[in-house]
């Protein structure tokens, strides 16, 4: 049984090592381009001034949000918890092609990767483009296999643009600014995450990766796996997908964050998809309490509305 199932004690014991440093921080901001934000190294200075992305995107550059103004942000901490935002920081080193490949493939395969593949279904409607297709090929560079790496990074509630304007600025006097009680405060919003990119992205491209029986990886950070129902498991050789579990370990040496591959948990698709998208249900009784509480807000203000009209009837009167 995975141990995300409830409180993960491996995650405590992460938190437990880096608590001090993380509670240190008034502000959301953890990792501004590929460097935490209190690291005035030659190196982070030249990421920040040039923009650059170290975790292989497309280009040399960040281009988070908008390609000419981009929101650097890597990765935020609220508290003692921290979240990966940005699908990017997970290709550092490209370990988590890696990992992918060695759940797609027999050991010694050749494979590479394809990025931002389209699908389509019957009809030549798109599903939309797979982050990541893992391909398998032969020694003449014929095409003999294939896997979809799908990478979930967490949405933000709130807006993490100001923080990261007003730190971007000058870095070494704002990299501790208290951030606290200003408003829309930016937060991980893992309910979104997993309903409006999660659960469409396997409800559309798995169902169809799933019926031509490819398998299908899901890349995440450990705090938002571990807001997901428990998923019923399999062992690997039986699997369909791989949940590929990631945390950020500071290295404090070089004061960089280390992605660092934490845990992979094994599962069929469907299973999978049914636990995700079925919630259970509470008491009904709880319901009721709720529908009762609004009701009597309601005639309250019904009555109050009733005796105003009575007065002004009898001032007419």
């Amino acid at each position: 049984m995975s141990k995300y199932g409830g409180l993960n004690p491996g995650i405590r014991e992460y938190l437990a090592r880096q608590g001090e440093y993380l509670l240190d921080l008034k502000h959301p901001l953890l990792e501004v381009y590929g460097f935490p934000i209190d690291n005035f190294s030659e190196k982070a200075v030249q990421y920040r001034q040039n923009r650059l992305c170290p975790y292989n995107n497309k280009v040399p550059n960040c281009t988070k949000d908008k390609a000419n103004n981009p929101l650097g942000v890597c990765s935020i901490q609220e508290g003692i918890n921290t979240a990966i935002i940005c699908p990017i920081r997970f290709r550092q080193d490209w370990m988590v092609t890696i990992d992918a490949a060695s759940f797609f493939f027999p050991p010694g395969t050749k494979w590479t990767t394809l990025t931002e593949a389209r699908l389509n279904d019957k009809n030549g409607r798109t599903a939309g483009n797979i982050d990541i297709v893992v391909v398998a090929y032969d020694d003449y560079g014929k095409i003999t296999d294939f896997g979809a790496l799908e990478i979930q990074a967490v949405y933000i509630s709130g807006n993490i643009r100001r923080p990261f304007e007003a730190y971007i600025q000058d870095p070494e006097k704002t990299y501790n600014m208290d951030w606290t009680g200003k408003p829309n405060y930016p937060r991980p919003d893992y309910l979104s995450s997993s309903r409006k990119r999660l659960v469409p992205q396997l409800i559309y491209k798995g169902k169809i990766l799933n019926a031509w029986n490819k398998k299908i990886a899901v890349a995440l950070h450990s705090g938002f796996f571990s807001t997901l129902p428990q998923l019923p498991e399999v062992p690997p050789d039986k699997a369909e997908m791989a949940w590929l579990i990631y945390d950020l370990e500071l290295q404090r040496e070089s004061n960089r964050y280390n992605l660092v591959h934490s845990d992979t948990i094994y599962t069929l698709f469907q299973s999978s998809l049914d636990r995700i998208v079925t919630p259970e249900p509470g008491l009904v009784d709880d319901f009721i309490e709720v529908l009762q509480d609004k009701l009597d807000k309601k005639l309250e203000k019904m009555e109050v509305n009733d005796d105003d009209i009575n007065k002004t009837i009898d001032i007419l009167l």
